[in-house]
């Protein structure tokens, strides 16, 4: 399964960068988060559960982030297992900067095993370009509400 996405975030690329790594903000915008745990730098393990059409698993998930090039480029490495299959995957965050906002594209392949490999691509894609609107809507609204935060405590 590969996929490609576009996301624009109305925040200059240095915030983008900062915060993407944040494990708190990770969290918070992991669609269907139950914990999230940083083992080590750029290390996390989490339990996920995953809605992809009528099937519902939880995942226990090894998430790795590799700082490729600051501020631009960031891998991601998913490792995940659950009762219905297992994933497999890496992607290719670029985080351009463009008039104070920052456009990231993301390439990614994975592998899905089991019986969730049963479902359909389309409900698949689905599910996935739903998974990652979600997830980096809430990232740049989880940066925003960290930076008013941060704004309110110094006044």
């Amino acid at each position: 399964m590969e996929i490609e996405y576009e996301y624009r975030f109305g925040l200059p690329r240095n915030l983008v960068w900062k915060f993407i790594k944040n494990e708190k903000i990770l969290q918070n915008a992991l669609p269907g988060c139950r914990s999230f745990t940083e083992l080590s730098k750029g290390v996390y393990k989490a339990e996920v559960e995953i809605h992809i059409g009528p099937m519902q698993d939880i995942f226990t998930m090894d998430i790795r982030l590799d700082e490729e090039k600051e501020p631009t480029i960031l891998r991601l490495f998913i490792n995940g297992n659950g009762s219905m299959g297992q994933l497999n995957g890496n992607a290719i965050l670029k985080l351009k900067e463009s008039q104070g906002s920052t456009l990231l594209t993301c390439k990614a392949n994975g592998q899905i095993t089991g019986a969730l490999s049963l479902a359909g691509k389309r409900m698949l894609d689905s599910g996935v370009n739903k998974g990652l609107e979600s997830f980096f809507k809430t990232i740049e609204k989880e940066i925003k509400r960290h930076i008013y935060e941060l704004k309110r405590r110094n006044r």
